[in-house]
């Protein structure tokens, strides 16, 4: 797969089944196949590929490149699977379950479903911001005046109604946003704790949670609220254009995310963001590399509570 990928590379490259199986074991295991069961290498090729593909010959167990990853127990074809990742991954503001499943010739559900199991992949992990880093806060929502009166809250304009996200962008690269409950200084400082290093310059705006912050790091506070955008080298305007980002895939393309998803789709607009300077083929291989000992089932999605 070359770096300069168009969609009709991908076709002339991945013409049908046995080519995607050929590039995900290719990406998984190289030039030898390994169990994923008990590491070994000597490994039988079943006739007919029934019950898979593989069988190791140590351990006996049956396996095949979807075992132990996100693709377990999917039925769906390794190729459009493959399109699937080309797609989420190449565009910028996302596409709606209703395009992909026309993309992929498959119905709304199970292109939903797909891409939720993709967005598994992307969570943000645990390592830390550097540098000179922004944090700011929006709301995620539809607007009280376009809900049905049964839903409105009745409680005020702004962001009534909508969800709280989180996100800190460092000037030295990456991008991490979290959906929150509240935007208190409790919550604040948690999320910029966990995610930003102590060592790192802060950046906010004059929000009442970050004031005291400078007890953690070295913060400097621009104040939007007297049209103060940019003082000097301090400006939040790398994670104002993150939520712009967000917002236009909010707006233009989904319309409308359920809270206890929401997360998920952050952490699209979020791995998108870091993986804006890599080639198409390293944003497909971090994908399936983060697949590993990955797994969602139809079950735990529909069940998963608010913010999972």
């Amino acid at each position: 797969m070359s770096d300069n990928f168009s969609l009709i590379k991908f076709f002339k490259e991945y013409p049908d089944e046995e080519s995607a199986v050929r590039y995900f074991e290719r990406m998984r295991w190289g030039d030898e196949v390994v169990c994923p069961f008990c590491g070994k290498t000597h490994i039988s090729e079943m006739k007919n590929h029934t019950p898979m593909k593989y069988r190791c010959r140590d351990c006996r167990k049956f396996f095949s490149v979807r075992t132990g990853t996100v693709l377990t127990e999917s039925k769906l074809p390794l190729q459009k699977w493959l399109l699937a990742i080309y797609i989420l991954t190449n565009t910028t503001k996302g596409v709606s379950s209703i395009q992909l499943a026309k993309y992929l010739d498959t119905t709304q559900k199970t292109a939903w479903f797909l891409g939720h199991r993709i967005r598994e992949t992307w969570s943000q992990g645990s390592h830390k911001l550097y540098g000179v880093v922004e944090v700011d806060e929006t709301y995620i929502g539809g607007k009280e005046t376009n809900k049905h009166n049964s839903k409105k809250r009745k409680a005020g304009r702004g962001a009534v109604g909508k969800t709280p996200v989180v996100g800190a962008v460092s000037r030295d690269g990456g991008v991490k946003a979290f959906v929150v409950q509240e935007t208190n200084a409790r919550t604040l400082e948690t999320v910029i704790a966990d995610n930003v290093d102590p060592t790192a310059t802060l950046y906010t705006d004059q929000h009442g949670g970050y004031q005291k912050m400078g007890r953690m790091y070295d913060h400097h506070i621009v104040n939007h609220s007297v049209r103060e955008f940019v003082k000097g080298a301090v400006y939040t305007n790398g994670i104002e254009s993150f939520w712009a980002i967000l917002k236009r895939g909010y707006y233009g393309i989904y319309h409308s995310w359920s809270v206890k998803h929401l997360q998920r789709y952050v952490n699209e607009f979020a791995i998108r963001a870091n993986m804006k300077n890599v080639s198409q083929t390293q944003k497909i291989m971090i994908t399936f590399a983060r697949g590993l000992n990955t797994r969602l089932s139809y079950k735990e999605l529909i069940n998963a509570k608010k913010n999972d």
